[in-house]
């Protein structure tokens, strides 16, 4: 056995699986298993402890590593589990030398990290999409959000090494791109003369002609710049699908978590952003439970979905992680916690029911990530009744949904 990494969390961690990979294995390591953790919950912490549990079971003789977030965060958590050799953190992970050096632990101070380092990947195994790590850390401060302390503040990587790693991925096969990052509507803060994120979706479509498709992941509506605006409205590369960071649809709540949009924001722009792209579709994520929210406060965030028009839901019950200023306000009953986050799926499935509807009789344009498995350009999943290549973008017909996933032929 040479390197395997186990990836926990968001499409980030996805990318940088490939590096840990690819360093682990320069610098000669061999016969280990490498967890690469989240820390966004506590839930996702203890599956991470979980899985370590498991994968030293299942291999005994194997070394394992763990990095990612919840190493960063919580280093001494992990370094007291006896499955654990060694803890390596989230900057230390991209040295080959921190990957053979002795010492249990391996973790700096993040903050103290300013650049953003190239991570060329010429590609990602088994995927007809590829990510592109565009932005790293956030220099906000959700009340609720632990992620700034295990990525650091926020810092961007300059235009033309964007550019080239997208080259280089479509050389290599991938039909579709999706820019990725902590905060990627933040891009460019750091950089000379500050371009905004539209400037380098705009750059990329322009100096990338040959790329099919470009997606965005998480953006935050209140940083959308005019220039992404603009690719959204006139670049049909650019796909329709928006994924936002709502977390809530009441005002007093959205003040308590610190975010800098209001609920009037956020519809707004979903008006907007739907006038200059009517076949856009959104998808958000939501917080279910928050410390202080009240039913009223939280039938707000139903009636959200239906009057930002989303289709897709990423609901999490919410969960205090400790250090962070929610941890410390009134809590909801866990009991109600986990009624609110059912109650929130259900709303965000019905809607999904009603688009997937609204869909049959369409043709759309539908990428191919297994022989019988695709995505249209909104991001829905496509079952292929024919075989067909992946990576092959196809003109479909569709025939009917499963209430999860489109039909097509």
């Amino acid at each position: 056995m040479s390197v395997d990494v186990v990836t926990f969390g968001c499409r980030l961690n996805t990318v940088e699986s490939e590096v840990i990979k690819r360093e682990a294995t320069s610098a000669g390591v061999s016969d280990a298993v490498v967890v690469n953790t989240c820390a966004v919950t506590a839930e996702a912490v203890r599956q991470a402890r979980q899985a370590i549990r498991r994968l030293k079971r299942e291999q005994p003789h194997a070394r394992l590593i763990v990095t990612g977030c919840a190493a960063q965060t919580e280093a001494e958590t992990f370094a007291s589990m006896p499955e654990v050799d060694r803890v390596i953190g989230n900057e230390e992970k991209f040295d080959a030398a921190s990957w053979t050096t002795s010492g249990k632990v391996a973790v700096s101070d993040i903050m103290a990290v300013k650049k953003m380092r190239p991570h060329a990947i010429e590609s990602i195994e088994g995927r007809t999409r590829a990510f592109v790590q565009v932005q790293n850390g956030c220099d906000h401060r959700c009340t609720f959000c632990i992620i700034p302390f295990g990525r650091g503040n926020s810092r961007s990587l300059p235009i033309d090494d964007v550019v080239a790693q997208v080259r280089l991925l479509v050389a290599n096969g991938h039909r579709e791109v999706v820019l990725t990052g902590v905060d990627i509507t933040s891009y460019g803060q750091d950089l000379a003369g500050l371009p905004p994120f539209g400037t380098l979706v705009q750059r990329i479509l322009t100096d990338v002609p040959e790329l099919p498709r470009l997606r965005l992941s998480s953006v935050d509506s209140v940083e959308v710049d005019p220039a992404l605006l603009d690719a959204l409205a006139d670049e049909p590369r650019l796909m329709p699908h928006l994924h936002l960071s709502l977390q809530a649809g009441d005002d007093l709540i959205l003040k308590r978590m610190k975010r800098r949009h209001s609920r009037s924001d956020a519809i707004a722009f979903c008006e907007q952003v739907r006038r200059l792209r009517p076949d856009i579709v959104f998808g958000a994520d939501m917080i279910a439970g928050f410390p202080t929210e009240s039913e009223t406060m939280f039938d707000r965030s139903l009636e959200l979905v239906d009057e930002c028009g989303l289709t897709q839901l990423h609901v999490f019950p919410f969960s205090p992680r400790p250090g962070t200023p929610a941890a410390r306000m009134p809590q909801v009953d866990r009991a109600v916690v986990k009624e609110r986050a059912g109650r929130l799926r259900d709303k965000g499935d019905a809607a999904l029911r009603r688009h997937l509807d609204r869909e049959i009789g369409a043709h759309r344009r539908v990428l191919a990530e297994s022989r019988a498995l695709g995505r249209t350009e909104q991001f829905i999943p496509v079952h292929l009744a024919a075989p067909a290549e992946p990576g092959v973008i196809l003109n479909l017909a569709i025939m009917g949904h499963d209430g999860r996933q489109l039909m097509a032929v």
